[in-house]
């Protein structure tokens, strides 16, 4: 889809479409009123009839509206105009593009950006259609023999502001929006991919391709590296796997030098069966997204680059495939970490855990100002957040607190879990300084403990994604998040730095 700004009229605009919204009550937007005039009120002939009643992501479409020159207008609802916030304005631009999907509008205009969204300005609401847009738009097909119609749905989109001295902010906002969803996407796809294709040297490969298109600095550490640095908990997963494993560190260097990174740890296994402890058939498939969490980072690292944002940062992806062969790691195997403590296995499902602590210790190198990890971890926050909502643990409240509000600002949310020392005693083991399981019981809380034990020296937040970077069922695919919520926060970040 290609995305211009302008300015004018919109009963003048020759067009397939053009989108104006409604709020309750029968209430028109502005541009909704001009093309009411101009038409001699059939828009507001059409709202009493109650074909539409202006509730958020409702729309209703109008075929050769008199004294417009489009083709056709849509209409879509906006709610109540006092209540307007994040969620239903995003509801309305979703509604809209949905509307035209299945249509030959092929060059649309749409008036949306010009409604007031609390607390947001203009820029902020055209970046938020544009992701919208090109979310409602994505689709996977690599792998399909027959494309889809097309010659269907939205070609153009033109978002159209009120006064000419708004292009600008407006610009502005295209920018944010289309780096957002750039990198959104190129989540979207990684996770998608079949494991037998997104395998841990396809994600170094595609890390090293940043190099070349986002002036990225990569490094891929191999097998023999991981070694010598003594990461006997990570290279414990892949033992399984003929697949080699691979550590990937990406920096984006576009702060001051003598500014400490913030770190970026996503969990990358391509594949996972459980390993010896192996996951029921059912729904097996859905495993090759336990790599959502790199896809994240490479994702937020693509976004950040075509930005340009002004901030120092570290990416770190440990990738491998827990698989069960011969030379599997076994329950009750002790395991020697990158930070020399020492891990008992009671079940190599737990594998995420595994990988990290290596990734989380070799992090302290970057003297970093803040670390946060990105990972599908457990179904244990499934059961506790659903899939509207990542979990959020920290060791330090402040930090919690930025990744909040940066997950309410990109609708893209989390929710802070605790981290208590009361629960640090279900890692007792009788063998090593700690299991890799505490039991059912906080599942996702027992497993952030576990990583909270291998940072001690940083700042550290964990994201466990596991309910929120893919969806089941007939709409099954990766979404994407966290890499709005990152993105968010690594601005706000940058902001701070700059002051």
């Amino acid at each position: 889809m290609e995305f211009s700004i302008k300015s004018g009229n919109p009963e003048k605009l020759r067009k397939d479409c053009i989108v104006l919204g409604v709020f309750e009550s029968r209430k028109l937007s502005a541009a909704a009123a001009l093309v009411d005039q101009a038409a001699n009120g059939h828009i507001s002939t059409v709202l009493r009839t109650g074909d539409i009643d202006g509730k958020p992501g409702s729309s209703l479409l109008l075929h050769h509206v008199p004294g417009i020159a489009a083709t056709r207008v849509l209409l879509v609802g906006l709610g109540k105009e006092r209540d307007l916030n994040e969620r239903a304005y995003r509801q309305a631009a979703r509604a809209s593009i949905r509307a035209l999907a299945g249509l030959n509008a092929a060059e649309v205009v749409t008036y949306l950006a010009e409604v007031a969204v609390q607390q947001h300005d203009l820029a902020w609401r055209v970046a938020q259609l544009v992701e919208v847009a090109q979310d409602s738009t994505y689709r996977f097909d690599k792998f399909k023999t027959k494309a889809g119609d097309s010659k269907k749905g939205i070609a153009k989109l033109q978002v159209q502001v009120t006064e000419r001295a708004d292009v600008a902010a407006a610009e502005a906002g295209l920018k944010q929006g289309l780096a957002l969803a750039s990198g959104v996407s190129f989540a979207k796809d990684l996770g998608n991919l079949a494991p037998n294709y997104c395998t841990p040297t396809y994600l170094a490969e595609q890390a090293l391709a940043l190099v070349k298109s986002h002036g990225l600095t990569v490094e891929v550490l191999e097998q023999a590296e991981l070694e010598k640095l003594g990461m006997g908990s990570f290279l414990a997963v892949s033992k399984g796997s003929v697949q080699p494993p691979k550590l990937i560190v990406l920096q984006h260097k576009k702060g001051k030098k003598s500014q400490k990174p913030v770190v970026l740890v996503g969990k990358g296994i391509t594949f996972d069966t459980g390993g010896i402890s192996l996951k029921p058939g059912a729904d097996m498939d859905e495993m090759k997204y336990d790599m959502c969490g790199a896809a994240s980072v490479l994702g937020t690292f693509k976004t950040i680059a075509e930005l340009g944002l002004p901030l120092n940062v570290v990416g770190i992806i440990p990738t491998c495939e827990n698989m069960p062969d011969g030379n599997a790691t076994r329950p009750g195997d002790v395991l020697t970490s990158m930070s020399g403590q020492t891990i008992e296995v009671l079940n190599t499902d737990a594998e995420g855990r595994l990988i990290l602590c290596d990734a989380l210790t070799y992090a302290e190198r970057f003297e970093p100002q803040a670390v946060v990890d990105i990972a599908t971890l457990t179904g244990a926050c499934v059961i506790a957040l659903g899939h509207h909502a990542s979990g959020l643990f920290s060791n330090q409240d402040n930090l919690a607190q930025e990744l909040l509000q940066a997950g309410n600002a990109s609708q893209d949310r989390a929710w802070h879990m605790p981290l208590w020392d009361d629960y640090q005693s279900q890692l007792d083991s009788n063998f090593a300084d700690m299991g890799n399981i505490g039991g059912r019981a906080g599942g996702s809380i027992t497993a952030a403990c576990f990583l909270s034990r291998f940072t001690k020296k940083y700042d550290w937040a964990h994201l466990d994604v596991a309910g929120t970077a893919w969806k089941s069922g007939k709409d099954k695919g990766a979404t994407g998040r966290p890499v709005p919520l990152l993105t968010e926060f690594l601005k706000q970040r940058a902001a701070k730095s700059g002051k």
